[in-house]
C-alpha cells in the first residue's frame, strides 16, 4: 500500500508529465517559425506577433502544470 508521501510524489511526477509536451511544442513552433521567416524574410514581422502569442500560451500551459505539480508536492 502507497503511503500518502508516496502518493504525492507520484501525482507530482503525473502532473510534470506535461512539461514534456510543452517542451515538445515549443520546438515545433520555434522550428516552424524559423522555417517559415527562413523561406520569406518579409514576412517575418507579421508572424512575430502570431509566434510570441503562441509561445506564450505554451509557456503559460507549462506554469500551469508546474503550478499543481508543485502545489501537490507541497501541499
Amino acid at each position: 500500500m502507497l503511503s500518502v508521501e508516496a502518493a504525492r510524489y507520484l501525482g507530482a511526477a503525473i502532473a510534470a508529465i506535461a512539461l514534456y509536451g510543452v517542451g515538445l511544442s515549443m520546438g515545433n513552433l520555434f522550428s516552424a517559425w524559423l522555417n517559415a521567416v527562413s523561406r520569406n524574410p518579409d514576412a517575418e514581422d507579421k508572424m512575430r506577433s502570431v509566434g510570441m502569442l503562441g509561445f506564450a500560451l505554451t509557456e503559460s500551459i507549462g506554469l500551469f502544470a508546474l503550478l499543481v505539480a508543485l502545489l501537490i508536492l507541497f501541499k
